[in-house]
Formats: structure tokens, C-alpha cells, sequence
């Protein structure tokens, strides 16, 4: 889910120029000396408060299984895809790493992930991963990771608001553009649904929904479709939301998904466009909402669902392992199972496999079920083009949400999105 700074391929290129000074700072390497099945993990930093107890468990089970020593290492997000750029290049980075979903297909057209292909269907795990997942993880029609945990995007709502004046959960845009008319006109002191101009995927429901996409390829060549009549159909009714019918506020054009949750957590918007993960931090933040808080699907544009964003991490046998065969094994233990689904409880993220999506699919708790079946059936995957990463991190979708959302039209704002998508995935 995390952006990049540079394309793969450069970045793994000048990494090599580098080989004297890319040392990493004191964390263990590599997996080479030690017993044969003596590997070592990096994970991101900050997604499991539990981490370490979770670290043990992990440890215990592969021990279990392989007779092997387990090394754990957290990275911080904001190093990660710099040190796995060393790492490829320099030969002592970890067996076995956790990378983004959109990173996945930049570092396999790097060189710097093993192919794990006949290894996925041979265990039959490519049969029960989620189609987007899948997608995320697969470059040339060869895949390589498998995906750990994700989530997905939903209507975070005030229920209590809603049964005050008679509204019920909208099945389809034009309800949803009803809900938003009726909050305004009667709730004045809350914000309907603001739209945050920084939450990029926020917007991808409506231009996906309405039959758009961000960008396609053909014969070997990519082209953004942001300035598709169908693309600025999805954006126009996403955006007009705010600067037709009053859902939103000028502020909010700036605002970050944290910045949502807040507004919504302190009582100031009925609705949000939200992570699955996010319900219970705004519970934490505001304990008088518990029983107040419903979700609901992003509607599609006549009926049902629209496909939302399936974002995540995936994990992946960094192709200078000199120990695949054991890196794959812990890859098995992390994304079946019990510890798959212990991982998915203590974050509030989901599994990557559709058997251990079936509880949270079948949950009780009106805070997940409605994100599981979104996830299940409508979860979509960004363009899987090397380069995405670098669209992400040049922020082209949120510039052109912020414009549209300070009266720049949609046309202008998505040919100019569009433009710029094309240069960067077809950059050399």
C-alpha cells in the first residue's frame, strides 16, 4: 500500500554503484552461515500493536515445523523500499520480506524477487488467495508474493443520525446524493460526507463504478484513462457531491484520511469514507459513539457494490535468499492458518485467502461483515504497471482530486492526470 520514490529498475541500477556503503545499521541479514533452515523476516513496523508476542508465536511455529531459528526484524515504513533496493543489490538484506501490494510488481521487474509460481500452485494457495490480491503480486504472469493481510474502503456512518430523519443505508448513487441533501438541510451543524482531497483511493468507488479506470495497457505500452467519459463520470458525481450539494467543506479539500476519521470521530460528520481498520480507532477517540456507528459497501452506481481499492501487503522470498525453500515455508505458515487468522484479529485487517475471509464474511459485528463482503466481492486492484508506485508518490491522483475539489473542471483535471500517468508508466 506504500508509495515509492523511484522506479524499480533505476533504483536497483544505482543501488549497485553503491555496494561498498549499503551495509544495513546493526539489523541482521541475509540468511547465509547458520543452520539451513536459519532464515530471517523483515516486517513493517506499526501494524500489530501485539507484534511481539505475535514475533514469538511465529517464531514457535516455524521452529515447530522446520527445526529452524526464526530471525524477526521490523523496518519502518519510510526506510523499507530504500533498503530493500540495497538489499537486492547488495546480497544482505532478510530470506523473506513484507512489501506492499503496490511495490510487488516495481521489485519482481527489478530482478529482486524469486518467482514463486510453481511453489503457489503446487500448495493449491493460488486457488484460495483473492483475485485482486493475486493480481497485486503477479508481473509478466508470474507471481511473486502471496498476500498477508489487506483491507478495503466502506461508509463509515452515524446510525443514530440516520434513524433521526428516516434515512436508510443508500443502495445506489442517487440515494447516497439524497442522504447527503437531506443531512445538509437538516443536520447544519455536521458535515453530511466530506470529501478528503488527499485520500486518493477514496475516489476510485465512483471512477471504477461508473466504468473508468486510472490507466490500461496494450501491446506493451501503458496509457492513463482518467480523461475516459466513464473515468469523469465517477469523478464528476464523487466531487459534485461536494462542490454541488454541500456534503463537504473547503477545509476538507487538503484533509488526509486521519483527518476524516477525526471529523467523524468528534461528531462532526455523518458519514466517511473509511478503512475497515478504522472503526474501532474512532471508538477509542469517542467511546459515547459505541452502538452509534454503522458501514455499509460503497454503493454501486445503479445497485450493489462498487469495487473498492484492496490494499495491502504481500509477502515475498527476496530472489538473493540463498534458502527459498525454507523462506517459502514461513510464507505458508504466515498466510494460512491460524497464525493468518491471529494476525488478521490483533490489526483489524483482513486474510489474503477467501476460506479465511469466510468468518469475518459471516460476522456478527455490523463493523465487519459489510467491509469483508466488499473485500470479497468488489476488492480491486490499482494497474499492476511496474511504475505505479511512482504515480503514487508524485501524488498524481491527489493533485487532481484537489483540484477538482477548488473548481478546476474534470476534464481538465483528468487529462492532466492522465498525461502525467502515461509519461511515468512508460518512463525508462
Amino acid at each position: 500500500m506504500r508509495s515509492t520514490r523511484m522506479s524499480g529498475i533505476a533504483a536497483v541500477a544505482a543501488a549497485g554503484i553503491l555496494l561498498a556503503g549499503c551495509g544495513d545499521d546493526g539489523t541482521t541479514g541475509g540468511s547465509e552461515g547458520g543452520g539451513d533452515k536459519d532464515i530471517t523476516w523483515w516486517v513493517m513496523k506499526g501494524t500489530n500493536a501485539n507484534a511481539k508476542t505475535f514475533y514469538d508465536d511465529v517464531k514457535a511455529a516455524y521452529k515447530k515445523k522446520t527445526g529452524g531459528t526464526l530471525t524477526v526484524s521490523e523496518v519502518e515504513w519510510a526506510d523499507a523500499h530504500d533498503r530493500l533496493v540495497r538489499a537486492f543489490a547488495g546480497g544482505d538484506g532478510p530470506d523473506v520480506s513484507e512489501i506492499g501490494t503496490t511495490w510487488t510488481p516495481e521489485f519482481a521487474a527489478a530482478g529482486g524477487l524469486t518467482d514463486l509460481t510453481d511453489k503457489i500452485n503446487k500448495s493449491k494457495l493460488g486457488d484460495d488467495l483473492l483475485p485482486a490480491l493475486k493480481d497485486s503480486a503477479t508481473h509478466e504472469n508470474k507471481q511473486y508474493g502471496v498476500g498477508w493481510y489487506a483491507g478495503t474502503r466502506g461508509i463509515v456512518y452515524r446510525k443514530d443520525v440516520f434513524a433521526k430523519h428516516k434515512i436508510t443505508a443508500p443502495k445506489n448513487w442517487a440515494e447516497l446524493q439524497q442522504a447527503v441533501k437531506t443531512l445538509k438541510a437538516k443536520e447544519p451543524k455536521m458535515l453530511p460526507m466530506p470529501i478528503a482531497g488527499a485520500s486518493s483511493y477514496a475516489a476510485a468507488p465512483f471512477i471504477w463504478g461508473a466504468g473508468g479506470g486510472f490507466a490500461e495497457e496494450s501491446g506493451g505500452a501503458w496509457k492513463g484513462t482518467l480523461d475516459s467519459p466513464k473515468s469523469q463520470e465517477g469523478l464528476k458525481f464523487y466531487t459534485e457531491l461536494a462542490t454541488k450539494h454541500g456534503s463537504s467543506s473547503t477545509g476538507a479539500s487538503t484533509w488526509k484520511e486521519t483527518q476524516l476519521l477525526d471529523s467523524f470521530a468528534q461528531g462532526k460528520a455523518a458519514m466517511v469514507i473509511q478503512g475497515n481498520w478504522t472503526p474501532k480507532t474512532a471508538l477509542e477517540q469517542n467511546p459515547s459513539l459505541k452502538g452509534k456507528i454503522g458501514a455499509m459497501p460503497v454503493p454501486g452506481k445503479d445497485s450493489g457494490m462498487a469495487p473498492t481499492f484492496l490494499g495491502g501487503s504481500n509477502l515475498a522470498v527476496l530472489k538473493t535468499s540463498k534458502k527459498p525453500d525454507a523462506a517459502w515455508q514461513l510464507v505458508q505458515l504466515l498466510t494460512t492458518g491460524e497464525l493468518a487468522k491471529k494476525w488478521a484479529s490483533q490489526t483489524g485487517y483482513f486474510p489474503s485467502t477467501k476460506s479465511g475471509m469466510k468468518p469475518f464474511v459471516n460476522s456478527k459485528d455490523p463493523l465487519v461483515s459489510p467491509f469483508a463482503k466488499a473485500m470479497m466481492e468488489a476488492g480491486k486492484n490499482v494497474p499492476n504497471a511496474p511504475a505505479w508506485g511512482k504515480v503514487e508518490s508524485d501524488k498524481t491522483i491527489t493533485k487532481m482530486l484537489q483540484s477538482t475539489l477548488t473548481g478546476t473542471p474534470v476534464d481538465k483535471a483528468t487529462g492532466t492526470a492522465s498525461k502525467e500517468i502515461t509519461t511515468t508508466l512508460n518512463a525508462k
